[in-house]
């Protein structure tokens, strides 16, 4: 069921108390679920995330689904996690709760209460939910935050003051994994995932189990990998690149299923990060791979081997193995091109 106000609309410009009496939620925070009235509101503070290296925003650009709107969750130190308000967020549809967006708008005259202004009704992206990203927490050490990404359902207020930014310049930044407890999602959110068996969801959860077996496989073999973030200058959008192995200076990119389609899609972002990273200071010479949940067929394949493009893909078995063959990307020569790192220990 969703939950609308029924004493405002999008655009409306209410108090912290105007909003509680209607939609619910706790006085204080960001994130203030309401089990009564089946709501999550919240409230964003664009001009406070950026002291730590984020801003919550709408992309510029709209893709086939419509305007995305991310939201970046609560906690200002060390990496956030899905507890509180962030678990909140992550199980509204399973507690049949709707999400309300409000943007600090400015004070009542007079006072130093703060004033929202009403954005819509919103649920999270069934493909993507979330992204994690690399920011600096209020002790200005490095962390990662979760991205909430949010469609509106209904109608919404959109301005381009709420519009999250191009970068200044081009920048890249290698965050390496860490050992450390996965980003665990709560229980009841994974079983309906289980259960889900939608064409997003199950293309996902391919893409999630790709990178998480093969970054195992990585680390069997004593290599430095991680994940890639690229800020393109006059881009609004941070590109990732969910696994990249410095040890053999090669990217890789999922993909959600072994059709034409997704395997297109994944040479499309292939293409995408590498000409950027190509761009910067000194060029980085890559080797790109696409990850796949099985063998594509003889056509697509040959579309990877004219964009010297390879592909490890999961066998019959359930192993992933590398396809061998002429055409198959070699190594680069020589050594390769630095990325800045983040969060790495000096070697």
């Amino acid at each position: 069921m969703t939950t609308f106000p029924s004493s405002f609309q999008p655009g409306d410009i209410r108090t912290r108390a105007d909003i509680r009496k209607e939609l619910g939620g706790s006085p204080q925070g960001g994130i203030t679920p309401s089990k009564e009235k089946k709501t999550v509101v919240l409230y964003s503070d664009i001009g406070t995330g950026e002291q730590y290296g984020y801003r919550d925003g709408w992309l510029r650009e709209e893709d086939q689904l419509g305007p995305v709107y991310e939201y970046t969750g609560a906690g200002a130190q060390g990496d956030q996690v899905f507890s509180g308000g962030n678990a909140s967020i992550l199980r509204h549809a399973v507690e049949g709760r709707t999400l309300h967006l409000f943007i600090v708008h400015g004070k009542v005259r007079g006072s130093d209460m703060k004033t929202h202004r009403y954005i819509g009704a919103f649920a999270l992206d069934a493909s993507e939910p979330y992204i994690v990203r690399q920011a600096r927490d209020e002790n200005k050490e490095n962390r990662d935050v979760i991205v909430f990404r949010l469609r509106p359902i209904g109608p919404f207020f959109r301005s381009e003051s709420d519009t999250i930014p191009p970068a200044k310049k081009t920048a890249v930044a290698f965050i390496r994994f860490r050992k450390r407890r996965r980003l665990e999602e709560p229980k009841e959110v994974r079983d309906a995932r289980q259960r889900d068996m939608s064409a997003a969801t199950v293309a996902s959860r391919n893409r999630k189990d790709l990178v998480a077996d093969y970054a195992e496989i990585l680390g069997q073999q004593q290599h430095h990998f991680g994940r890639l973030e690229v800020q393109v200058r006059d881009i609004e959008e941070t590109l990732q690149a969910s696994l990249y192995d410095e040890s053999a200076h090669t990217l890789y990119e999922p993909a959600g299923s072994a059709s034409r389609q997704a395997i297109k899609d994944a040479l499309m972002q292939l293409i995408d990060i590498s000409r950027h990273l190509n761009s910067i200071e000194n060029g980085m010479p890559l080797r790109c791979m696409v990850l796949a949940p099985g063998l594509p067929g003889e056509d697509i394949r040959q579309l990877l081997t004219l964009h010297n493009v390879g592909i490890v893909y999961r066998d019959e078995n359930g192993d992933l193995t590398e396809l061998q063959g002429a055409g198959q990307n070699p190594l680069p020569e020589g050594m390769p091109s630095r990325i800045s790192c983040l969060d790495c220990p000096a070697r």
